[in-house]
């Protein structure tokens, strides 16, 4: 069990009713609403204006469905659009090509490609080691050509990886590599909070700037709504440290929100880099209590496979400058060590591309078990392909675990999450909640032999909309410590039965079955 240490409920002054409700952030939020309604308003009326136009749009409706069935989008997400177009044929029509046509952020996608082809030749070339993983490691060799073809990110030797179970396990290590820094420390946060935890980091950081470190802070700009003030970039700067916000919320339309910097990148000289769910809030440390105990992973690399998490960073840092920095931060891969094992892929995901590549790793791993599958994640919200995934891999044999919360943070994933139980239960996959509080991690393990920490979660929100990144893990003498955790997790978990899915109440059932419709637009 975890830890009986003494939590606080509130360790900082929190902001004030006013300041939350008439704030930028909440002021920016119904602008947002309110252009959306009265969009619907007048599409709705237009629709019912005349007999002639009703017929019209119904044409229109079923052209446009028989279109979006022979797209290559995934087939939840086009039952999704067939049910919102046959109910509100010209809001729904026109709210799909407001999305699929990425209205208000074709310019975000240039400059993200750009960036993709101007770092890639900082990539390490790799055809002398590709050649023997053809050989020696044809499990790892497929995926390590799919990261490296369609994503640009290499597999690397020579690199150590310590497994975190906890944030406070995380916090320590990154507090203690954060004073070994001499170069440079590049941030890239999801969620950044006053408190114990960022507190303690800023005071390093400030330090660390006047020491002459190069230090830069990128964090994601829902931030602002209710986490930091809109000035906070300025104070930053005052103590020295760069900082850039991705995407703030401003008071107009556009399909950019809805792509969000997901990642949690730490790099500390190019040589420690560390990803994970964990966040900079108190709430990752168990320093503030929201749902019971909160339960996170991470991992730290140290060693050439760090170059791929700089990369990454400097890929978002660097979009929309005139001058573009890679070099002085990526340093020349070291020739492997005699005792080195195991390799590592360092990668991330980004909505700018059709790539699902933090899916398609799932899969991959899933597709390729041969004795088990654990998995902790604080969201079930499965596609097809996922579900089938998972399902065909139960059925053919493999122990499939999913550990999920017990305390829920959003009441609409969770009941989302319980919409998938009968299925998955009946198939043979083994469902546990984890009973003192709530899962954060995101963490794969299969057979021993590969696991993957990071970001990413199993939702539609993570796999197709945010920008994500994690770690592939292959042969790691890291691996049973990643075992380990599930072993120490599974007895702290309610099993879920037939027993609970027949128990579960017609509310919930009914609410599941109605949110799973929407579930790709969440």
């Amino acid at each position: 069990m975890p830890d009986k240490e003494p939590v606080s409920r509130n360790t900082k002054p929190r902001r004030g009713v006013f300041s939350v409700v008439f704030g930028r952030g909440a002021v920016a939020a119904i602008l947002v609403l309110i252009q959306f309604f009265f969009l619907f308003v007048l599409f709705f009326r237009l629709q019912r204006s005349s007999i002639y136009l009703s017929w019209a749009v119904s044409l229109l409706a079923g052209l446009f469905l028989v279109y979006l069935l022979n797209t290559g989008s995934e087939s939840t997400i086009k039952l999704t659009w067939c049910v919102i177009i046959a109910l509100v044929p010209v809001f729904g029509v026109l709210l799909y090509l407001f999305i699929s046509f990425d209205f208000g952020h074709r310019a975000e996608q240039r400059i993200f490609r750009v960036q993709v082809a101007e770092s890639a030749p900082y990539m390490p070339a790799q055809t002398e080691l590709m050649e023997r993983l053809k050989e020696a490691e044809p499990e790892l060799y497929p995926l390590a050509v799919y990261a490296a073809r369609r994503n640009g990110f290499a597999v690397y030797e020579n690199t150590a990886a310590r497994y975190f179970p906890q944030g406070e396990d995380k916090y320590a290590a990154m507090l203690e590599e954060l004073e070994k820094a001499k170069e440079f420390i590049f941030l890239e946060y999801f969620i950044v909070e006053e408190g114990e935890m960022w507190d303690a980091v800023l005071d390093i950081l400030a330090r660390k700037v006047r020491e002459g470190v190069d230090v830069r802070m990128l964090y994601d700009g829902t931030c602002s709504l209710l986490r930091l003030p809109a000035s906070y970039p300025k104070k930053l700067r005052a103590l020295g440290i760069q900082c850039k916000v991705f995407a703030p919320i401003r008071p107009f339309i556009s399909t950019s929100y809805n792509n969000r910097d997901h990642r949690k990148i730490l790099v500390i000289d190019g040589k420690v880099g560390f990803t994970g769910g964990v966040n900079l809030a108190d709430e990752y440390i168990n320093r503030r209590e929201k749902f019971g105990h909160w339960k996170d992973a991470a991992v730290m690399l140290s060693g050439d496979g760090v170059r791929s998490m700089t990369l990454m960073f400097l890929r978002l840092w660097n979009a929309g400058e005139k001058v573009q920095e890679y070099a002085p931060y990526l340093n020349d891969p070291t020739p492997p060590a005699n005792d080195s094992q195991g390799y590592v892929i360092p990668y991330g995901d980004s909505p700018m591309d059709d790539e699902r590549t933090g899916e398609m790793v799932y899969l991959h791993m899933i597709n390729t078990a041969r004795e088990y599958v654990y998995i902790m994640t604080p969201y079930l919200i499965l596609d097809g392909e996922m579900a089938t995934a998972i399902t065909f891999a139960a059925h053919r044999g493999v122990d499939v675990r999913i550990i999920l919360p017990g305390i829920p943070d959003k009441k609409y994933a969770n009941l989302l999450a319980k919409g998938h139980y009968k299925a998955l239960t009946e198939a043979g996959v083994k469902l546990y909640e984890y009973t003192p509080g709530f899962i954060h991690s995101k963490v794969f393990l299969a057979d021993g032999v590969s696991a993957v920490v990071g970001t990413i979660n199993l939702d539609y929100r993570s796999l197709y909309m945010n920008f994500e990144c994690a770690a592939y893990l292959y042969k790691s003498p890291a691996l049973p410590d990643i075992l380990k955790d599930f072993e120490d997790t599974f007895p702290q978990c309610r099993a879920v039965t037939m027993e609970t899915v027949k128990n579960m109440k017609l509310s919930t059932r009914l609410a599941a079955a109605l949110l799973r419709v929407a579930a790709p637009l969440m």
